[in-house]
């Protein structure tokens, strides 16, 4: 969301959303939707983040409302051709060019020449594929079912507060419940299950989660596995693969459509950069030394939130005490909480060995300024400060310091905007990290030729932001 927020489209995500911020934060976990509650956790997915540590709020909602949003978005900018219902059907590598091939619905074949190829073109990414590439990783071994369907009913089934998600524990039919809008429109995961055979089967499925007979018609029926996988090269030449062409997370907590987006954000300014020549082509080499230690991160994380899901957490429900009721609860809130408060991962995540050392915990962030952190957000005379940062590089400090560096750059045709503040000079980048603080700059060429290699550095000690 702070992506776009500096996209100038956030306001528009939000708008096209189904559920509101505020609607719900909550996450519940149930025998059925219609039993008791046994555990629930509150302010979940970075719903509730407080302004001192973002200007924007998470915000749940489909991945085909987002794209809406960014085909509309993209159709209002120059410069851009959109083609939709194309596939490509070819790949050849030139060393100054690639000659990308590509179908319409007639079959009619186009070539087209171009400078760069991004693959965001899903698991079975063509452009990999000519890069040579494969994953590294495995399946996750655990079959789920996903099924979308509609009722009229099941909300006034429902006996708790307003949840975006309810853990079904009973072991007969545990799984996963939540609105997808407020019409009644609803998804599940079916844990444990391989197959959904026909209609019956998955309204049966349904049932056994409701905990009572409903209305239900059935819109799509989905089995799938969760996969640990990352394509063992991000570049090859003139050719790149991001999101899910270049790595695959398991969907238990929710972090995949964010690290693709940053995926895009970081390849996107680099290439930017190239192309309009006020940086090396070897920037891009950096893409996946920053970006492929995030997603072994974002998956490591949702490999061990798979470990306790809707089935491995049913054992305590055989349970009669009061007492032996409340240790599951806070069993479960122990086990689930790193799914659902992973601050640390969200926004502590950092490029280079000084950021990572940063964040203590993935539940945890700490805003510091350093080097390959992101920017720690707070605001200037009421604007939140990712609002007034350059469109390219943007250097923070007292302007008799900063001098040299802005000097420099528009010696290089480096874009560098200036923004006067006390303290410590902090050298910001496009995709809103850090690539350089300090004290005073002695050596602007080198400190600018670092960062447009991905290099980044800090002073010996990275102190809190304030």
């Amino acid at each position: 969301m702070e992506h776009f927020r500096r996209w100038g489209i956030s306001g528009r995500v939000r708008e096209a959303a189904s559920l509101p911020v505020d609607w719900s934060q909550r996450v519940t976990f149930v025998e059925t939707l219609s039993g008791k509650e046994v555990a629930h956790l509150d302010g979940c997915l970075g719903l509730s983040v407080p302004d001192e540590v973002s200007p924007e709020k998470a915000q749940q909602i489909s991945q085909g409302r987002v794209e809406e949003v960014l085909r509309s978005a993209v159709s209002e900018r120059e410069g851009i051709t959109t083609l939709y219902g194309w596939e490509v059907t070819r790949l050849e590598e030139q060393r100054e060019h690639v000659v990308v091939t590509i179908r319409d619905q007639n079959g009619r074949d186009t070539p087209l020449t171009t400078s760069w190829v991004v693959g965001a073109d899903g698991p079975r990414s063509a452009v990999r594929a000519a890069m040579g590439t494969r994953y590294a990783g495995a399946s996750g071994g655990r079959p789920n079912v996903n099924i979308t369907f509609r009722s009229r009913e099941l909300a006034d089934k429902i006996r708790h507060p307003p949840s975006l998600q309810y853990w079904v524990l009973d072991p007969s039919c545990p799984g996963v419940v939540g609105p997808l809008d407020l019409d009644g429109t609803w998804w599940a995961i079916s844990t444990g299950t391989e197959s959904v055979s026909d209609d019956v089967e998955a309204r049966r499925i349904i049932q056994g989660l409701v905990g009572s007979d409903i209305d239900i018609e059935i819109v799509a029926t989905d089995p799938w596995q969760a996969r640990m996988l990352i394509a063992q090269e991000y570049r090859r030449g003139r050719l790149f693969v991001v999101g899910d062409a270049a790595h695959q997370n398991p969907p238990w907590g929710g972090h995949g459509f964010n690290t693709g987006v940053g995926d895009a954000v970081n390849i996107g300014w680099k290439l930017a950069a190239v192309i309009n020549g006020w940086a090396p082509e070897h920037l891009l080499d950096s893409y996946a030394a920053e970006r492929k230690p995030v997603a072994a991160q974002t998956i490591a994380l949702a490999q061990s939130n798979m470990k306790a899901l809707s089935n491995d957490l049913s054992d305590g429900l055989l349970e009669d005490s009061s007492t032996a009721m409340a240790n599951h609860a806070a069993r479960i809130r122990e086990l689930k909480s790193p799914e659902f408060y992973a601050d640390g991962l969200v926004f502590g995540y950092g490029y280079g060995d000084s950021a990572a050392k940063q964040t203590p915990t993935l539940a945890e962030y700490r805003p510091i300024a350093t080097a390959g952190n992101r920017m720690p957000h707070r605001r200037r005379q009421g604007r939140a400060l990712f609002d007034v940062l350059g469109r390219e590089f943007t250097v923070i400090g007292p302007a008799s310091h900063a001098s040299a560096l802005v000097q420099d750059a528009r010696r290089r045709c480096i874009p560098l905007s200036h923004m006067a503040a006390a303290g410590d000079l902090i050298l910001v980048r496009p995709d809103q990290h850090i690539a350089w603080v300090g004290q005073t700059v002695d050596d602007p060429e080198r400190i600018l030729d670092d960062a447009l290699t991905g290099f980044v550095q800090s002073v010996p000690r990275p102190r809190r932001f304030t």
